[in-house]
Protein backbone atom coordinates (compact mmCIF):
# COMPACT_ATOMS: atom_id res chain seq x y z
CA UNK A 1 0.00 0.00 0.00
CA UNK A 2 1.44 3.39 -0.99
CA UNK A 3 1.75 6.29 1.42
CA UNK A 4 -0.26 9.46 0.74
CA UNK A 5 0.46 11.99 3.48
CA UNK A 6 -1.43 14.70 1.65
CA UNK A 7 -4.63 12.66 1.98
CA UNK A 8 -5.05 13.73 5.61
CA UNK A 9 -3.47 13.91 9.04
CA UNK A 10 -1.02 11.15 9.85
CA UNK A 11 -1.19 8.94 12.92
CA UNK A 12 1.87 7.25 14.44
CA UNK A 13 1.24 3.74 15.79
CA UNK A 14 4.03 2.28 17.91
CA UNK A 15 4.87 -1.14 19.35
CA UNK A 16 2.99 -3.30 16.91
CA UNK A 17 4.35 -6.75 17.78
CA UNK A 18 4.40 -9.53 15.19
CA UNK A 19 6.05 -12.93 15.06
CA UNK A 20 9.31 -13.41 13.22
CA UNK A 21 7.73 -15.32 10.32
CA UNK A 22 4.64 -13.18 9.84
CA UNK A 23 3.27 -12.71 6.29
CA UNK A 24 3.42 -9.20 4.73
CA UNK A 25 -0.30 -8.62 5.14
CA UNK A 26 0.00 -9.05 8.91
CA UNK A 27 1.21 -5.45 9.30
CA UNK A 28 -1.99 -4.06 7.80
CA UNK A 29 -4.07 -6.45 9.89
CA UNK A 30 -2.28 -5.25 13.04
CA UNK A 31 -3.02 -1.62 12.12
CA UNK A 32 -6.73 -2.33 11.67
CA UNK A 33 -6.84 -4.22 14.95
CA UNK A 34 -5.01 -1.50 16.91
CA UNK A 35 -7.25 1.28 15.57
CA UNK A 36 -10.40 -0.87 15.52
CA UNK A 37 -11.33 0.29 12.03
CA UNK A 38 -12.51 -1.32 8.80
CA UNK A 39 -10.17 -1.73 5.80
CA UNK A 40 -12.09 1.00 3.96
CA UNK A 41 -10.96 3.61 6.53
CA UNK A 42 -7.25 2.87 5.99
CA UNK A 43 -6.03 5.10 3.15
CA UNK A 44 -2.29 4.34 3.31
CA UNK A 45 0.57 3.52 5.67
CA UNK A 46 4.35 3.41 5.73
CA UNK A 47 6.86 1.65 7.93
CA UNK A 48 8.74 4.04 10.24
CA UNK A 49 10.82 1.64 12.32
CA UNK A 50 11.35 -2.09 12.66
CA UNK A 51 13.27 -3.50 15.59
CA UNK A 52 13.86 -6.96 17.03
CA UNK A 53 12.79 -8.09 20.50
CA UNK A 54 15.09 -11.03 21.31
CA UNK A 55 14.67 -11.09 25.09
CA UNK A 56 13.06 -14.53 24.76
CA UNK A 57 14.98 -16.68 22.27
CA UNK A 58 12.04 -19.03 21.81
CA UNK A 59 9.73 -16.12 20.92
CA UNK A 60 11.70 -13.51 18.95
CA UNK A 61 9.41 -10.79 17.62
CA UNK A 62 9.50 -7.82 15.28
CA UNK A 63 8.28 -4.54 16.74
CA UNK A 64 6.95 -1.99 14.26
CA UNK A 65 6.16 1.70 14.28
CA UNK A 66 4.04 2.85 11.35
CA UNK A 67 2.58 6.09 10.08
CA UNK A 68 -0.98 5.72 8.80
CA UNK A 69 -3.40 7.94 6.93
CA UNK A 70 -7.03 7.17 7.76
CA UNK A 71 -10.41 8.74 7.25
CA UNK A 72 -11.94 10.17 10.39
CA UNK A 73 -8.59 10.66 12.13
CA UNK A 74 -9.92 13.25 14.63
CA UNK A 75 -12.56 10.85 15.89
CA UNK A 76 -9.96 8.08 16.15
CA UNK A 77 -7.62 10.29 18.18
CA UNK A 78 -10.44 11.07 20.60
CA UNK A 79 -11.37 7.41 20.85
CA UNK A 80 -7.76 6.43 21.64
CA UNK A 81 -6.81 9.54 23.62
CA UNK A 82 -5.51 7.49 26.54
CA UNK A 83 -3.39 5.17 24.40
CA UNK A 84 0.19 6.51 24.17
CA UNK A 85 0.85 4.11 21.28
CA UNK A 86 -1.54 6.06 19.04
CA UNK A 87 -0.76 9.73 18.43
CA UNK A 88 -0.32 12.31 15.73
CA UNK A 89 2.81 11.65 13.70
CA UNK A 90 5.48 14.35 13.72
CA UNK A 91 6.14 16.24 10.51
CA UNK A 92 9.56 14.95 9.45
CA UNK A 93 9.74 16.91 6.19
CA UNK A 94 12.73 19.20 5.81
CA UNK A 95 12.13 22.94 5.29
CA UNK A 96 15.14 25.11 4.24
CA UNK A 97 15.87 28.06 6.52
CA UNK A 98 17.11 30.32 3.71
CA UNK A 99 17.31 30.72 -0.05
CA UNK A 100 20.12 32.39 -1.94
CA UNK A 101 19.18 35.70 -3.56
CA UNK A 102 18.86 35.52 -7.33
CA UNK A 103 22.03 37.62 -7.79
CA UNK A 104 24.16 35.56 -5.41
CA UNK A 105 27.09 35.95 -5.18
CA UNK A 106 27.37 39.65 -5.88
CA UNK A 107 30.46 41.82 -5.59
CA UNK A 108 32.09 41.62 -2.19
CA UNK A 109 30.41 38.34 -1.22
CA UNK A 110 32.38 35.22 -2.05
CA UNK A 111 30.68 31.85 -2.18
CA UNK A 112 30.98 29.69 0.96
CA UNK A 113 33.77 27.15 1.36
CA UNK A 114 33.42 23.76 3.05
CA UNK A 115 36.61 21.99 4.13
CA UNK A 116 36.36 18.20 4.31
CA UNK A 117 34.36 15.70 2.23
CA UNK A 118 33.27 13.39 5.03
CA UNK A 119 29.57 13.06 5.91
CA UNK A 120 29.50 16.40 7.73
CA UNK A 121 31.18 18.30 4.89
CA UNK A 122 29.13 16.58 2.20
CA UNK A 123 25.82 17.35 3.93
CA UNK A 124 26.88 20.92 4.60
CA UNK A 125 27.77 21.34 0.92
CA UNK A 126 24.61 19.57 -0.26
CA UNK A 127 22.32 21.73 1.86
CA UNK A 128 24.10 24.92 0.83
CA UNK A 129 23.76 23.84 -2.80
CA UNK A 130 20.08 23.03 -2.35
CA UNK A 131 19.57 26.52 -0.93
CA UNK A 132 21.29 28.02 -3.99
CA UNK A 133 24.63 29.10 -2.47
CA UNK A 134 26.88 27.12 -4.87
CA UNK A 135 29.54 26.08 -2.31
CA UNK A 136 33.15 25.15 -2.96
CA UNK A 137 34.10 21.89 -1.21
CA UNK A 138 37.81 21.18 -0.61
CA UNK A 139 39.09 17.68 0.26
CA UNK A 140 42.74 16.83 0.94
CA UNK A 141 42.33 13.19 -0.10
CA UNK A 142 41.33 11.51 -3.34
CA UNK A 143 37.97 10.76 -4.91
CA UNK A 144 36.43 7.58 -3.54
CA UNK A 145 37.36 5.41 -6.55
CA UNK A 146 41.05 6.32 -6.39
CA UNK A 147 41.06 6.24 -2.61
CA UNK A 148 39.49 2.78 -2.46
CA UNK A 149 42.00 1.33 -4.91
CA UNK A 150 44.92 2.82 -2.99
CA UNK A 151 43.62 1.80 0.45
CA UNK A 152 42.91 -1.80 -0.55
CA UNK A 153 46.29 -1.87 -2.28
CA UNK A 154 47.97 -0.85 0.99
CA UNK A 155 46.08 -3.51 2.97
CA UNK A 156 47.09 -6.19 0.48
CA UNK A 157 50.73 -5.14 0.48
CA UNK A 158 50.64 -4.01 -3.14
CA UNK A 159 50.96 -0.25 -2.59
CA UNK A 160 52.90 1.84 -0.08
CA UNK A 161 51.08 3.72 2.65
CA UNK A 162 49.90 7.16 1.50
CA UNK A 163 49.40 9.66 4.36
CA UNK A 164 47.09 11.75 2.14
CA UNK A 165 44.88 8.89 0.90
CA UNK A 166 43.87 6.24 3.42
CA UNK A 167 41.07 5.12 5.73
CA UNK A 168 40.91 8.57 7.35
CA UNK A 169 41.40 10.97 4.42
CA UNK A 170 39.49 11.13 1.17
CA UNK A 171 35.98 11.38 -0.26
CA UNK A 172 33.42 10.05 2.19
CA UNK A 173 35.62 10.44 5.26
CA UNK A 174 36.53 7.73 7.77
CA UNK A 175 33.03 6.25 7.60
CA UNK A 176 33.58 5.05 4.04
CA UNK A 177 35.67 2.16 5.37
CA UNK A 178 33.41 1.05 8.20
CA UNK A 179 30.18 -0.81 8.80
CA UNK A 180 28.33 2.29 7.61
CA UNK A 181 26.19 2.48 10.75
CA UNK A 182 23.35 5.00 10.52
CA UNK A 183 22.08 5.32 14.05
CA UNK A 184 22.88 7.78 16.77
CA UNK A 185 21.83 8.83 20.25
CA UNK A 186 22.01 12.57 19.53
CA UNK A 187 18.96 14.70 20.25
CA UNK A 188 17.24 15.47 16.96
CA UNK A 189 14.01 17.41 17.57
CA UNK A 190 14.15 18.88 14.04
CA UNK A 191 14.20 15.37 12.48
CA UNK A 192 17.36 16.18 10.53
CA UNK A 193 18.25 12.51 10.78
CA UNK A 194 15.35 11.72 8.48
CA UNK A 195 16.69 14.23 5.96
CA UNK A 196 20.10 12.54 6.13
CA UNK A 197 18.62 9.09 5.51
CA UNK A 198 16.39 10.31 2.67
CA UNK A 199 19.31 11.95 0.91
CA UNK A 200 21.40 8.79 1.30
CA UNK A 201 18.59 6.76 -0.28
CA UNK A 202 18.25 9.30 -3.09
CA UNK A 203 21.99 8.86 -3.71
CA UNK A 204 21.86 5.07 -3.93
CA UNK A 205 21.46 3.60 -0.43
CA UNK A 206 18.96 0.80 0.15
CA UNK A 207 15.53 2.24 1.11
CA UNK A 208 15.41 -0.18 4.05
CA UNK A 209 17.62 2.23 6.03
CA UNK A 210 14.59 4.51 6.44
CA UNK A 211 12.89 2.00 8.75
CA UNK A 212 15.43 -0.32 10.36
CA UNK A 213 16.19 0.42 13.98
CA UNK A 214 19.94 -0.08 13.44
CA UNK A 215 20.50 0.53 9.73
CA UNK A 216 23.86 0.26 8.01
CA UNK A 217 25.11 0.65 4.44
CA UNK A 218 28.45 -1.17 4.20
CA UNK A 219 31.72 -0.06 2.64
CA UNK A 220 31.18 -0.74 -1.07
CA UNK A 221 27.64 0.67 -1.00
CA UNK A 222 28.91 3.78 0.77
CA UNK A 223 31.30 4.39 -2.12
CA UNK A 224 28.33 4.43 -4.50
CA UNK A 225 26.36 6.75 -2.21
CA UNK A 226 29.10 9.37 -1.88
CA UNK A 227 29.50 9.48 -5.65
CA UNK A 228 25.75 10.09 -5.89
CA UNK A 229 25.94 12.94 -3.39
CA UNK A 230 28.86 14.46 -5.28
CA UNK A 231 26.83 14.45 -8.49
CA UNK A 232 23.89 16.19 -6.79
CA UNK A 233 26.10 18.94 -5.36
CA UNK A 234 27.68 19.58 -8.76
CA UNK A 235 24.29 19.58 -10.52
CA UNK A 236 23.17 22.33 -8.14
CA UNK A 237 26.16 24.54 -8.93
CA UNK A 238 28.58 23.42 -6.24
CA UNK A 239 32.22 22.57 -6.96
CA UNK A 240 34.34 19.81 -5.40
CA UNK A 241 38.13 19.74 -5.52
CA UNK A 242 40.04 16.65 -4.42
CA UNK A 243 43.72 16.44 -3.47
CA UNK A 244 43.41 20.03 -2.25
CA UNK A 245 44.85 20.38 1.22
CA UNK A 246 44.20 23.51 3.27
CA UNK A 247 47.38 24.40 5.13
CA UNK A 248 46.24 27.66 6.72
CA UNK A 249 43.14 29.68 7.42
CA UNK A 250 43.74 33.32 6.56
CA UNK A 251 42.55 35.51 9.43
CA UNK A 252 42.63 39.20 10.19
CA UNK A 253 42.15 41.11 13.40
CA UNK A 254 38.51 42.19 13.40
CA UNK A 255 38.62 45.78 14.63
CA UNK A 256 34.87 46.16 14.14
CA UNK A 257 33.48 43.00 15.66
CA UNK A 258 29.99 44.54 15.96
CA UNK A 259 29.70 43.60 19.61
CA UNK A 260 30.42 39.94 19.02
CA UNK A 261 33.59 40.03 21.09
CA UNK A 262 35.36 37.94 18.45
CA UNK A 263 38.79 39.42 17.66
CA UNK A 264 39.37 37.38 14.50
CA UNK A 265 37.64 37.21 11.10
CA UNK A 266 38.25 34.48 8.56
CA UNK A 267 39.27 35.94 5.20
CA UNK A 268 40.24 32.90 3.17
CA UNK A 269 42.35 29.77 2.95
CA UNK A 270 45.88 28.96 1.83
CA UNK A 271 46.38 25.68 -0.03
CA UNK A 272 49.34 23.31 -0.10
CA UNK A 273 50.18 24.43 -3.65
CA UNK A 274 50.64 28.01 -2.42
CA UNK A 275 47.45 29.43 -3.90
CA UNK A 276 44.76 31.16 -1.83
CA UNK A 277 40.97 31.24 -1.89
CA UNK A 278 39.05 34.23 -0.57
CA UNK A 279 35.97 33.61 1.58
CA UNK A 280 34.59 35.09 4.77
CA UNK A 281 32.25 32.11 5.30
CA UNK A 282 33.85 28.71 5.97
CA UNK A 283 32.50 25.41 7.32
CA UNK A 284 35.43 23.55 8.83
CA UNK A 285 34.35 19.88 8.69
CA UNK A 286 37.63 18.23 9.64
CA UNK A 287 37.74 14.55 10.50
CA UNK A 288 38.91 13.31 13.88
CA UNK A 289 42.36 12.54 12.44
CA UNK A 290 43.26 15.95 10.97
CA UNK A 291 46.16 16.42 13.37
CA UNK A 292 48.11 18.83 11.20
CA UNK A 293 44.99 20.99 10.88
CA UNK A 294 44.50 21.05 14.65
CA UNK A 295 48.11 22.21 15.06
CA UNK A 296 47.59 24.89 12.40
CA UNK A 297 44.45 26.20 14.13
CA UNK A 298 46.30 26.43 17.43
CA UNK A 299 49.16 28.31 15.78
CA UNK A 300 46.94 30.97 14.19
CA UNK A 301 44.93 31.51 17.37
CA UNK A 302 41.59 29.77 16.77
CA UNK A 303 40.30 28.65 20.15
CA UNK A 304 40.67 24.90 20.82
CA UNK A 305 40.12 22.73 23.87
CA UNK A 306 40.87 19.16 24.84
CA UNK A 307 37.98 16.70 24.59
CA UNK A 308 37.49 13.35 26.35
CA UNK A 309 37.94 10.23 24.23
CA UNK A 310 38.71 6.54 24.64
CA UNK A 311 41.29 4.05 23.41
CA UNK A 312 41.57 0.28 23.47
CA UNK A 313 41.83 -2.90 21.41
CA UNK A 314 39.77 -4.75 18.80
CA UNK A 315 38.35 -8.20 19.63
CA UNK A 316 37.23 -10.85 17.13
CA UNK A 317 34.93 -13.83 17.71
CA UNK A 318 33.33 -16.26 15.25
CA UNK A 319 30.17 -14.53 14.02
CA UNK A 320 28.26 -17.78 14.49
CA UNK A 321 29.08 -17.64 18.21
CA UNK A 322 27.63 -14.13 18.53
CA UNK A 323 24.54 -15.17 16.54
CA UNK A 324 23.87 -18.09 18.89
CA UNK A 325 24.41 -15.94 21.96
CA UNK A 326 21.91 -13.33 20.76
CA UNK A 327 19.36 -15.37 18.81
CA UNK A 328 19.57 -18.82 20.43
CA UNK A 329 17.99 -21.54 18.29
CA UNK A 330 16.85 -18.90 15.80
CA UNK A 331 20.45 -18.07 14.82
CA UNK A 332 20.78 -18.16 11.06
CA UNK A 333 17.15 -17.18 10.44
CA UNK A 334 17.10 -15.16 7.18
CA UNK A 335 14.92 -12.45 8.72
CA UNK A 336 17.41 -11.76 11.50
CA UNK A 337 20.73 -11.47 9.72
CA UNK A 338 23.89 -11.37 11.79
CA UNK A 339 23.69 -10.33 15.43
CA UNK A 340 25.29 -7.31 17.06
CA UNK A 341 26.08 -6.61 20.71
CA UNK A 342 26.64 -3.66 23.01
CA UNK A 343 28.48 -4.18 26.30
CA UNK A 344 29.51 -1.83 29.11
CA UNK A 345 31.38 -2.43 32.37
CA UNK A 346 32.37 0.03 35.09
CA UNK A 347 35.63 -1.30 36.49
CA UNK A 348 36.77 -1.12 40.09
CA UNK A 349 39.54 1.34 39.19
CA UNK A 350 36.94 3.86 38.02
CA UNK A 351 37.35 3.25 34.28
CA UNK A 352 34.48 2.50 31.92
CA UNK A 353 35.06 -0.29 29.39
CA UNK A 354 32.62 -0.53 26.50
CA UNK A 355 32.20 -2.09 23.07
CA UNK A 356 32.45 0.43 20.25
CA UNK A 357 31.79 0.29 16.50
CA UNK A 358 30.77 -3.39 16.56
CA UNK A 359 30.97 -4.89 13.05
CA UNK A 360 29.01 -8.12 12.47
CA UNK A 361 30.48 -10.31 9.75
CA UNK A 362 33.31 -7.86 9.19
CA UNK A 363 37.07 -7.45 9.24
CA UNK A 364 39.64 -5.48 11.20
CA UNK A 365 41.58 -3.07 9.00
CA UNK A 366 44.60 -0.81 9.13
CA UNK A 367 43.38 2.74 9.73
CA UNK A 368 46.48 4.83 10.29
CA UNK A 369 46.86 8.25 8.72
CA UNK A 370 50.48 8.75 9.75
CA UNK A 371 53.62 6.88 8.81
CA UNK A 372 55.08 4.30 11.20
CA UNK A 373 51.89 4.02 13.21
CA UNK A 374 49.36 1.20 13.59
CA UNK A 375 45.67 1.97 14.12
CA UNK A 376 42.77 -0.49 13.90
CA UNK A 377 39.19 -0.01 12.79
CA UNK A 378 36.31 -2.32 11.92
CA UNK A 379 34.71 -2.62 8.50
CA UNK A 380 31.78 -4.59 7.07
CA UNK A 381 30.22 -4.91 3.65
CA UNK A 382 26.44 -4.59 3.33
CA UNK A 383 26.07 -8.38 3.40
CA UNK A 384 28.10 -8.74 6.61
CA UNK A 385 29.14 -12.19 5.44
CA UNK A 386 32.73 -12.47 6.71
CA UNK A 387 33.54 -15.21 9.23
CA UNK A 388 34.30 -13.06 12.27
CA UNK A 389 32.48 -10.46 14.32
CA UNK A 390 34.69 -7.66 15.60
CA UNK A 391 34.32 -4.78 17.99
CA UNK A 392 36.53 -2.29 19.70
CA UNK A 393 36.83 -2.66 23.47
CA UNK A 394 37.74 0.82 24.62
CA UNK A 395 38.36 2.56 27.92
CA UNK A 396 37.85 6.18 28.86
CA UNK A 397 40.98 8.25 29.40
CA UNK A 398 41.44 10.47 32.42
CA UNK A 399 43.58 13.52 33.06
CA UNK A 400 46.28 11.43 34.71
CA UNK A 401 46.79 9.56 31.42
CA UNK A 402 47.77 12.82 29.70
CA UNK A 403 50.62 13.59 32.07
CA UNK A 404 53.82 13.54 30.09
CA UNK A 405 51.97 14.52 26.93
CA UNK A 406 50.88 18.03 27.94
CA UNK A 407 53.10 20.93 26.97
CA UNK A 408 51.29 23.01 29.59
CA UNK A 409 48.21 22.50 31.81
CA UNK A 410 45.13 22.28 29.63
CA UNK A 411 47.13 21.68 26.43
CA UNK A 412 44.42 21.07 23.78
CA UNK A 413 46.70 18.80 21.75
CA UNK A 414 47.81 16.49 24.58
CA UNK A 415 45.34 13.84 23.46
CA UNK A 416 46.82 13.91 19.96
CA UNK A 417 50.27 13.30 21.42
CA UNK A 418 48.96 10.38 23.49
CA UNK A 419 47.25 8.83 20.46
CA UNK A 420 50.42 9.10 18.42
CA UNK A 421 52.52 7.52 21.17
CA UNK A 422 50.19 4.49 21.42
CA UNK A 423 50.08 4.08 17.64
CA UNK A 424 53.89 4.21 17.35
CA UNK A 425 54.14 1.69 20.18
CA UNK A 426 51.73 -0.63 18.31
CA UNK A 427 53.81 -0.25 15.14
CA UNK A 428 56.92 -1.35 17.04
CA UNK A 429 55.10 -4.24 18.77
CA UNK A 430 53.89 -5.39 15.37
CA UNK A 431 57.45 -5.56 14.08
CA UNK A 432 57.12 -2.75 11.54
CA UNK A 433 55.65 -2.93 8.07
CA UNK A 434 52.27 -1.81 9.46
CA UNK A 435 51.62 -5.28 10.93
CA UNK A 436 49.41 -5.19 14.02
CA UNK A 437 50.18 -6.78 17.42
CA UNK A 438 47.78 -9.65 18.14
CA UNK A 439 47.07 -11.93 21.12
CA UNK A 440 44.65 -14.73 22.01
CA UNK A 441 42.17 -13.74 24.72
CA UNK A 442 43.24 -16.57 27.04
CA UNK A 443 46.89 -15.51 26.81
CA UNK A 444 46.01 -11.84 27.31
CA UNK A 445 44.14 -12.61 30.52
CA UNK A 446 47.01 -14.82 31.71
CA UNK A 447 49.62 -12.16 30.95
CA UNK A 448 51.71 -14.34 28.62
CA UNK A 449 52.66 -13.74 24.98
CA UNK A 450 50.76 -15.72 22.36
CA UNK A 451 52.87 -18.17 20.38
CA UNK A 452 50.16 -19.66 18.15
CA UNK A 453 46.65 -18.90 16.98
CA UNK A 454 43.67 -21.15 17.64
CA UNK A 455 40.24 -21.43 16.06
CA UNK A 456 39.80 -17.70 15.44
CA UNK A 457 41.97 -16.32 12.65
CA UNK A 458 42.63 -12.55 12.78
CA UNK A 459 41.36 -10.62 9.78
CA UNK A 460 43.60 -7.56 10.11
CA UNK A 461 45.45 -6.44 7.02
CA UNK A 462 48.29 -5.79 6.11
CA UNK A 463 49.37 -8.50 8.60
CA UNK A 464 49.82 -9.49 12.25
CA UNK A 465 52.45 -10.46 14.79
CA UNK A 466 51.74 -12.53 17.93
CA UNK A 467 52.81 -10.58 21.04
CA UNK A 468 51.86 -9.69 24.60
CA UNK A 469 49.32 -6.84 24.33
CA UNK A 470 49.71 -6.02 28.01
CA UNK A 471 52.42 -3.64 26.77
CA UNK A 472 50.16 -1.89 24.26
CA UNK A 473 48.17 0.40 26.60
CA UNK A 474 48.68 2.16 29.94
CA UNK A 475 48.37 -0.22 32.91
CA UNK A 476 45.02 1.14 34.25
CA UNK A 477 43.40 0.52 30.85
CA UNK A 478 44.76 -3.04 30.58
CA UNK A 479 43.55 -3.71 34.13
CA UNK A 480 40.05 -2.47 33.27
CA UNK A 481 39.81 -4.54 30.07
CA UNK A 482 40.97 -7.68 31.89
CA UNK A 483 38.28 -7.14 34.51
CA UNK A 484 35.61 -6.48 31.87
CA UNK A 485 36.18 -9.54 29.67
CA UNK A 486 34.89 -12.15 32.17
CA UNK A 487 31.94 -9.87 32.97
CA UNK A 488 31.06 -9.63 29.28
CA UNK A 489 31.28 -13.43 29.05
CA UNK A 490 28.55 -13.75 31.69
CA UNK A 491 26.30 -11.48 29.65
CA UNK A 492 27.03 -12.96 26.22
CA UNK A 493 27.49 -16.72 26.21
CA UNK A 494 30.72 -17.77 24.53
CA UNK A 495 32.41 -14.38 24.75
CA UNK A 496 35.09 -16.04 26.89
CA UNK A 497 36.27 -18.12 23.88
CA UNK A 498 39.98 -18.65 24.59
CA UNK A 499 40.92 -18.26 20.93
CA UNK A 500 39.11 -14.92 20.50
CA UNK A 501 41.69 -12.54 19.03
CA UNK A 502 42.65 -9.14 20.41
CA UNK A 503 44.34 -6.68 18.01
CA UNK A 504 45.98 -3.38 18.93
CA UNK A 505 45.35 -0.51 18.96
CA UNK A 506 42.06 1.39 18.60
CA UNK A 507 42.76 5.09 19.16
CA UNK A 508 40.47 7.00 16.78
CA UNK A 509 37.17 6.52 18.59
CA UNK A 510 36.50 10.25 18.45
CA UNK A 511 38.35 13.52 18.16
CA UNK A 512 40.68 14.36 21.06
CA UNK A 513 40.04 18.05 20.30
CA UNK A 514 36.98 20.31 20.34
CA UNK A 515 36.71 23.61 18.47
CA UNK A 516 34.21 25.41 20.72
CA UNK A 517 31.39 27.35 19.08
CA UNK A 518 28.54 29.61 20.17
CA UNK A 519 24.77 29.22 19.85
CA UNK A 520 25.01 30.25 16.18
CA UNK A 521 27.61 27.49 15.61
CA UNK A 522 30.35 30.05 14.97
CA UNK A 523 33.83 29.73 16.48
CA UNK A 524 34.01 31.45 19.85
CA UNK A 525 36.75 33.81 18.71
CA UNK A 526 36.66 33.75 14.90
CA UNK A 527 33.82 35.29 12.89
CA UNK A 528 32.73 33.50 9.74
CA UNK A 529 34.18 30.15 10.86
CA UNK A 530 31.72 27.30 11.50
CA UNK A 531 33.53 24.29 13.03
CA UNK A 532 31.44 21.14 12.60
CA UNK A 533 31.38 17.37 12.62
CA UNK A 534 33.59 14.76 14.26
CA UNK A 535 36.86 16.67 14.05
CA UNK A 536 35.35 19.71 15.74
CA UNK A 537 34.00 17.49 18.52
CA UNK A 538 30.28 17.64 17.65
CA UNK A 539 29.52 14.25 16.11
CA UNK A 540 30.32 10.58 16.54
CA UNK A 541 29.37 8.67 13.42
CA UNK A 542 27.89 9.07 9.95
CA UNK A 543 24.37 10.04 11.01
CA UNK A 544 25.32 12.55 13.70
CA UNK A 545 27.98 14.05 11.41
CA UNK A 546 25.41 14.45 8.64
CA UNK A 547 23.01 16.11 11.07
CA UNK A 548 25.71 18.51 12.21
CA UNK A 549 26.52 19.26 8.58
CA UNK A 550 22.91 20.32 8.01
CA UNK A 551 23.02 22.57 11.06
CA UNK A 552 26.30 24.08 9.90
CA UNK A 553 24.87 24.77 6.44
CA UNK A 554 21.84 26.48 7.95
CA UNK A 555 24.02 28.66 10.19
CA UNK A 556 26.23 29.66 7.28
CA UNK A 557 23.27 30.29 4.96
CA UNK A 558 21.78 32.72 7.44
CA UNK A 559 25.12 34.52 7.66
CA UNK A 560 25.29 34.73 3.88
CA UNK A 561 21.80 36.21 3.58
CA UNK A 562 22.68 38.93 6.10
CA UNK A 563 26.01 39.66 4.39
CA UNK A 564 24.36 39.79 0.97
CA UNK A 565 21.70 42.24 2.12
CA UNK A 566 24.37 44.47 3.66
CA UNK A 567 26.68 44.46 0.64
Amino acid sequence: MGFAREAGDVLRLSELKLPLDHPPEAVEAAILKRLRISPSQLISYRLVKRSVDARRHERIQFIYSVDVVVSGEDALLKRHARNPKIRKAPDTNYYPVAKAPSDFPKAGIERPVVVGAGPCGYFAALLLAQMGFRPLLLERGQSVKKRTAETFGFWRGKQPFNPESNVQFGEGGAGTFSDGKLYSQVSDPEHYGRKVLEELVASGANPEILALQRPHIGTFKLATVVRGMRAKIEELGGEIRFETRVVELLLRQDLDNSGSGKPLQVEGLRLANGSTISSRHVVLALGHSARDSFAMLETIGVKLEAKPFSVGLRIEHPQSLIDRARWGSMAGHPQLGHAEYKLVHHARNGRCVYSFCMCPGGVVVGATSQTDCVVTNGMSQHTRNERNANSALVVNLEQEDLRGFERWPGDPLAGVALQRDLEQRAFQLGGGGYCAPVQRQEDFLAGRPSTALGEVKPSYLPGIKLVDLNQALPAPLIEAIKEALPVFARRLSGYEHPDAVLTGVETRTSSPVRIPRDDCLESLNTRGLIPAGEGAGYAGGILSAGIDGIRAAEALAQQLVVAHSSA
